[in-house]
């Protein structure tokens, strides 16, 4: 299954507000129409949409998903917040969580394009895993920079997740610690989407 490119308010409306698809906000009745509209849930249909929450907000493809959950079971500690932590550290979702990119999607495409450093180097895959004490910045060019401050300029400013500093004037990004579950910007149950994948890992 390839990654999803269709309308993103189809999905935050059936699955509710998922900040890393897109920054726009449906307006609120259309949300409470659908709630409504969708009757008795069985046990499946719960955890296959906290598992397509997942999917849609960090941007994932089916067979990615699967992997970390995969390598979230084989680490020690619980599956599910290991499968966050994994999902949290990844260099797209970093540069949307430190407003350097309006959305993953968004910041994915700044990183396709070569327009971001990972301590001094270019790094232009979107799934490298980001470790505490890296240092993350824009390429020093007018253009990498523009894009940059657009972002920063035009995403409205919540407080930062506090495994993470920002220094706007420097398009700099600091990772100072393993994100805690309490840091994860989603209201989502992980334990559902382990529960869904259970007879695949």
């Amino acid at each position: 299954m390839s990654r999803y490119r269709g309308p993103r308010f189809k999905k935050i409306r059936r699955l509710g507000t998922l900040p890393g698809l897109t920054s726009k906000r449906p307006r609120v009745g259309s949300e409470l129409r659908n709630q409504s509209r969708s009757g008795k849930r069985s046990q499946y249909r719960i955890r296959l949409e906290e598992k397509q929450k997942l999917r849609f907000h960090y941007g994932l493809t089916e067979r990615q998903l699967l992997k970390y959950v995969r390598i979230a079971g084989k680490a020690k500690g619980s599956t599910g917040q290991v499968l966050l932590q994994l999902l949290e550290m990844r260099l797209d979702n970093i540069l949307f969580r430190l407003s350097m990119a309006s959305t993953i999607p968004g910041a994915r495409q700044l990183v396709n394009h070569r327009h971001i450093l990972v301590n001094g180097r270019i790094v232009d895959i979107p799934s490298y895993r980001c470790k505490p004490s890296d240092i993350i910045t824009a390429k020093d060019d007018k253009k990498s920079r523009t894009l940059i401050q657009n972002s920063i300029d035009s995403t409205p400013h919540e407080e930062l997740p506090k495994h993470l500093i920002l220094h706007a004037f420097q398009y700099k990004g600091l990772v100072n610690q393993i994100i805690d579950s309490k840091g994860v910007g989603l209201k989502i149950n992980e334990l559902l989407v382990v529960e869904y994948y259970s007879r695949q890992t």
